[in-house]
């Protein structure tokens, strides 16, 4: 809920259980929406150079092949793999040998010695720092190129069947962690009379199980989402002992052990807790699982904070702390709202005083939302541009613009809450749960009916029958006081106003969890030592050159034309024409490109454009990590032994 949403008993959408499907058909379809067009996780680090380069063809076989990355990456025995053109390893098949030094962060691997003439295939796939997988491959010749029969999957890393399951308990495990949170925060702070209440008794518990199972599935799906890809391989025991040994798999184990405390809390909360009767007692508990609970809630946030995009980049000592009261704060707001939803259509003796209460919890929240969102803002986008221009940044305004959609729908729970009085509960008798509760604590107590009707004496009647009378008794009086209760009209609106709430906060948690698996904005500065992206304003157009070159040979002149569309940062397409000096189009052997940012020291990073059709080549996808001004080289061979590279500067971006 929001900063203003108070709450009281239950009134009337007449429906309540069709409210509730509509809100959790509404869950249903903004998360397979979003699911749908996720696709794999981006990831932080990416492949920034190698030696040899893509699409080299160098004279004599190297003795390693070496890459080096924009950020720091956990590699394994296999995450780099070179291979022949048949298909067999020509590496030594050695865990690959860390080669970084300064800023660089590089890796090789060693080959074989003696190996053959022609095209060499590199695979490589590692997991980037804050614990997404990343993949890739580019091949090499020696001699000369050659044939290939290796045939590399297309799916990436973190794709397929498996990325989709290992994103759906990523979600799950959100929702749990803010149902368990914010249901027992609600408890405890608000509304200690729901210990007592079975439905709010079985939100947190569901949230329990939940984050539970969803963390048990990441981990079994660790080892196929970060490599293989296969379901299978969820029970490897190799993998599994591979994972326990990373960031991510030591994160999730962790979970799962402070998750066992968690059973502890909640054993307590909803027992001896909810019995408790004396004052003094319940105050001393109430402070004891306070602290407690906070501890652990704290915990199991920490585990999110130190194997996700908090734990790597900038300030990371304090990002990571930021972060953990970031979570805290959602779980507390929405988890509250969520408690209130339940106890407005479920439990409808709660008091105008619980949901003030919560009122002032929510905006509490709000406070640390603002100040921590604002500093993860400008840690993850950094720019204007930036903010503008890349995914994370387009989420981030929609989170912002959910927040004040919802702070606008709390106005309005506020304006219900300043109007709300107990009056109605107070007329239908003393506090009762819903009628269901009644009805179970009829049952069990047959000692409480009500008096037999004046045909059936109290010493003839049976036990079984006295039972049953207040049972019916039970259920009249509970239906009796519901309709008191539901003809409540400040009630009613506000139970309106809070499932309008929840069904926006459905959506804001979902992009929520968006943004923790989507390539932060700020990603390129880091890759460049942590400078500020390039602010230049974007390009009018494509970028477009026009370079004449002379290889020496016959037929050795013409003139390379470049276009690259849309020119600036981001995914672009590259069209290359090579025109002879008679100004017809003119086929060469060979072609390649390179760009180089030489200010900030990235590149060159290489394209080999592919044929398209009689001197025209064309390259999609080309990335141009950050705005400035670029080198571009291109190689041109026009005969075996006759080629000329040469180069000039363009502003992207």
């Amino acid at each position: 809920m929001s900063a203003t949403a108070p709450y009281a008993g239950p009134s009337p959408i007449r429906r309540p259980v069709a409210a509730a499907a509509l809100l959790a058909a509404l869950v249903s379809l903004v998360f397979g929406l979003l699911l749908a067009g996720a696709g794999p996780a981006s990831a932080h680090a990416a492949l920034t150079g190698s030696d040899p380069q893509d699409g080299a063809v160098v004279d004599t076989a190297p003795k390693e092949v070496t890459l080096s990355f924009s950020e720091a990456i956990a590699v394994g025995d296999d995450s780099i793999r070179v291979l022949d053109p048949s298909g067999k390893r020509a590496d030594t098949e050695a865990e690959p040998r860390d080669l970084s030094e300064g800023g660089t962060v590089r890796y090789g691997v060693a080959l074989h010695s003696g190996l053959p003439d022609g095209t060499y295939t590199v695979a490589w796939q590692a997991i980037s720092a804050d614990s997404h997988p990343i993949s890739g491959a580019f091949t090499f010749s020696i001699g000369a190129p050659s044939e290939t029969t290796v045939a590399l999957s297309s799916q990436e890393a973190g794709g397929g069947p498996v990325g989709v399951v290992y994103d759906i308990a990523r979600y799950a495990a959100y929702g749990g962690f803010v149902l368990l949170v914010g249901g027992s925060a609600f408890v405890l702070i608000c509304w200690r009379g729901g210990a007592s209440a079975l439905p709010m008794q079985r939100l947190v518990v569901r949230g329990w199980l939940t984050l539970t199972a969803a963390t048990l599935v990441m981990l079994l799906l660790r080892n196929p989402y970060t490599g293989s890809g296969k379901f299978a391989d969820a029970f490897d025991l190799a993998g599994l002992q591979s994972v326990l040994d990373t960031k991510p798999g030591a994160a999730l184990v962790s979970r799962l052990l402070l998750l066992g405390a968690a059973a502890l809390f909640i054993a307590v909360l909803f027992g001896t807790y909810a019995r408790r009767e004396d004052e003094q007692e319940r105050k001393d508990l109430t402070f004891g699982l306070a602290v407690g609970g906070g501890v652990v809630a704290a915990g199991i946030a920490a585990t999110w904070a130190m194997s996700e995009h908090a734990s790597t980049g900038i300030q990371a000592s304090i990002a990571m702390p930021v972060d953990v009261a970031h979570l805290l704060a959602v779980a507390a707001w929405l988890g509250g709202l969520a408690s209130l939803l339940v106890a407005l259509y479920r439990t409808p003796d709660i008091g105008s005083a619980a949901v003030r209460r919560f009122s002032a919890v929510a905006f509490g929240s709000v406070v640390v939302l603002a100040a921590t969102g604002i500093y993860q803002s400008w840690r993850q986008v950094g720019s204007w541009s930036a903010l503008t221009g890349t995914r994370y940044g387009q989420l981030l305004i929609i989170k912002v613009a959910l927040i004040a959609l919802l702070l606008a729908v709390a106005w309005f729970s506020r304006r219900w809450t300043g109007r709300l009085t107990d009056t109605a509960v107070a007329s239908s008798g003393a506090e009762v749960g819903s009628s269901r509760d009644e009805e179970e604590d009829a049952a069990t107590e047959p000692e409480t009916t009500a008096p037999a009707a004046p045909d059936e004496a109290s010493d003839d009647v049976a036990p079984e029958r006295a039972a049953q009378l207040a049972r019916q008794r039970a259920v009249l009086t509970a239906t009796k006081k519901k309709r008191i209760r539901d003809a409540d009209p400040e009630r009613s609106g506000l139970r309106r106003s809070v499932l309008a709430e929840a069904a926006v906060a459905v959506v804001l948690l979902a992009v929520t969890t968006m943004l923790t698996s989507t390539e932060p904005g700020r990603t390129e500065e880091e890759a460049a030592g942590g400078a500020t992206a390039a602010t230049a304003p974007a390009a009018g157009g494509p970028v477009n050159l026009s370079m004449p070159f002379d290889t020496g040979g016959q037929n050795g002149k013409g003139t390379v034309r470049i276009e690259l569309d849309p020119g600036r940062t981001g995914s672009n397409d590259l069209h290359v024409w090579i025109d002879g000096s008679d100004g017809e189009p003119m086929d060469v052997p060979e072609l390649k490109l390179a760009l180089t940012l030489e200010s900030k020291d990235i590149g060159p990073l290489p394209i080999v454009p592919n044929r398209l059709a009689e001197g025209h080549w064309t390259a999609s996808g080309v990335q141009i990590p950050m705005a400035g001004d670029w080198k571009v080289d291109v190689t041109v061979r026009t005969s075996d032994i006759d080629q000329v590279t040469i180069d000039k500067n363009a502003k992207i971006g």
